[in-house]
This record gives C-alpha cells, sequence and structure tokens, in this order.
C-alpha cells in the first residue's frame, strides 16, 4: 500500500516555485522544460497526446478537400475535434502525474489504459468518417454497432480508470494547497462530466418507435434533447441553436480539469496561501453551479443560445 513517504518530494514541485525558476525563459525554452517534464511523468501518455494534436493536420486537410457532410457538419470536423480534445486531455494528465509522486503504480496504469483509450477513440470515429458514416449512436449495421460498442466499453474503462488519480489526488499532500485542491476539484469534476455522456446513449422515444419488426434500431441515442440530432448548431461546436443539446454541460464537466488548476496558478497567482484557497474553493463551486444549470437546462430542451 502507498503512503505519504514521499511528501517531501511533493514539495520540490511546488508549480509557483517551478514557475518562478523558468520565468526569464523564452517561450520555447518553457514549451521545452514542460515537454520534458511530460515525458518524465509519462512517456506513452505525452507521445500519445503529441500524436493526436499532429494528426490536426492531416484532418485539416480533410476539412480542405472532403466535400462530404455528415449529419449536416464536414465530415472530418468531428475526428479533428477528438483528436484535439483528448490529445489536450492526454497531456493535461501527464501534467497532473507530474505532481502524483507518491502513486507511481497507479500513474502507469491509468497511464496505459488513456493512452489506449483515445487512440482506438480518435481512430474509429476517423474510420466511420472515411467511409462516410456516424461513429456515435450508429447501430445501422454490424461493423458500425461493433465499433460504437467498443467506443462505448473503451471510454467506461478509462473514466472509472481516472477515478484511481482522482484518489491519489485526495491523498496526495501538497506544498501549495490550493494547487492540490485546484487539482482534487477538477479531476473529480471531469469524471461527473465525462459520466454524463451516458445520458446521450439511451435510445429516444421515436428511436425506440422506429425499431423494426425484427427487433433492430439503426440510431440509439442522441445528444439532442427534444428533436433528432443534426439540426442547426452553432459555429465548430455544432450545439443546437434549437433544442437542449447534452454535449454543452458535457464538455464544460470534461474541461474542468485545466480550467481550475488554471485559475489558480494564473488568476490567483501572487495572493496569500488562504485567499487562494478560498478563491479556489468558491471557482470550484460557481463551476459545479454553471455545469448543474447547463445539463438542467439542455435536459429541459432548452439551447445554450437560441438562434431562429
Amino acid at each position: 500500500m502507498q503512503t505519504f513517504a514521499h511528501t517531501h518530494h511533493a514539495r520540490t514541485q511546488d508549480p509557483l516555485t517551478s514557475a518562478s525558476r523558468v520565468s526569464t525563459m523564452t517561450t520555447t525554452s518553457r514549451l521545452s522544460v514542460l515537454l520534458a517534464r511530460l515525458w518524465a511523468a509519462d512517456r506513452l501518455l505525452t507521445g500519445s497526446g503529441l500524436f493526436l494534436l499532429a494528426l490536426l493536420v492531416p484532418m485539416a486537410f480533410g476539412l480542405l478537400l472532403d466535400p462530404r457532410e455528415i449529419g449536416g457538419a464536414p465530415a472530418w470536423l468531428k475526428p479533428a475535434k477528438f483528436a484535439l480534445s483528448l490529445g489536450i486531455y492526454s497531456l493535461t494528465l501527464a501534467w497532473v502525474f507530474i505532481y502524483l509522486t507518491d502513486w507511481p503504480r497507479s500513474r502507469r496504469i491509468v497511464g496505459r489504459i488513456t493512452a489506449v483509450v483515445i487512440l482506438v477513440e480518435v481512430a474509429i470515429i476517423a474510420l466511420q468518417a472515411a467511409r462516410g458514416t456516424t461513429s456515435h449512436f450508429n447501430f445501422g449495421a454490424p461493423l458500425d454497432a461493433v465499433l460504437f460498442s467498443i467506443m462505448g466499453i473503451a471510454i467506461f474503462v478509462q473514466t472509472f480508470a481516472s477515478v484511481a488519480v482522482a484518489t491519489a489526488l485526495w491523498r496526495q499532500r501538497f506544498a501549495d494547497r490550493a494547487f492540490g485542491w485546484a487539482l482534487r476539484l477538477g479531476m473529480t469534476m471531469t469524471i461527473v462530466g465525462a459520466l454524463t455522456g451516458g445520458l446521450m446513449t439511451r435510445p429516444t422515444d421515436a428511436q425506440l418507435a422506429g425499431v423494426s419488426a425484427d427487433g433492430r434500431i439503426a440510431i440509439a441515442g442522441a445528444h439532442t434533447v427534444g428533436a433528432p440530432d443534426g439540426g442547426p448548431g452553432l459555429p465548430v461546436t455544432g450545439w443546437s441553436t434549437r433544442y437542449g443539446d447534452l454535449r454543452v454541460a458535457h464538455f464544460v464537466g470534461l474541461h474542468a480539469i485545466q480550467v481550475l488548476p488554471l485559475l489558480t496558478l494564473v488568476a490567483f497567482r501572487g495572493r496569500r496561501e488562504q485567499t487562494r484557497v478560498r478563491l479556489t474553493l468558491s471557482a470550484a463551486l460557481a463551476y459545479v453551479l454553471l455545469f448543474v444549470a447547463l445539463l438542467v437546462q439542455a435536459l429541459r430542451g432548452l439551447p445554450l443560445v437560441a438562434l431562429g
């Protein structure tokens, strides 16, 4: 069982102290130092994140050269969005691992699981885009059903693997208390946000009514509440501008692990420790209330921004 035997080492990882040491570095030097620390924390996770970000280049060409649309959006937009989001998450998790000095085994297991899952997810989404069909909620053909099931199982495993990270964060001691709270609450909120994805996999009443005589269903699940997916939406995100959209709260919840720590490190920097702790806890509470409000709004069938 892991203990706090290396708590003194965590003090050497104080983010504010580290930031002051590199304050005079150039942007390139800072990036090099950060990448070196991420690589040392978890090579597979960092490499996977960088690979996904690099995939944005060929996917950008796909957006420019491939005129096809899937569900009313450019065919390669969804793979690009997932590559960007999961690439950032992978690098963020490696960054979190820097401060989990007492949990090397948990870091190694979760890092490997996450790296495999994010690569599988993006690969399937890209494959379905290349085939000209949807990747999520698609049970139209046996292959589609198998691919979506693989995605669902993979995300389920990764989400619960991240519970181990949250548990370690709650038990890890931090020299910077405010930053510790930001990481703990951010990861916890990210897990909750990920779990809201399960709300999208439930078949709608219209889908259940359309089940064929042999019991098959082509589409099972939706992110739009009150209408079928694919209607008018906000640029890039595609969030519905006429009905509720569960992706809004899902997005906000998932990115808590980036937002809360950055607020603590940047916006609350230079204040007294106790003040920074209070501000961090207040920001976390506000973030939770925002998440809940967006989720309730979507479930009521109301759009984030009503247009048309």
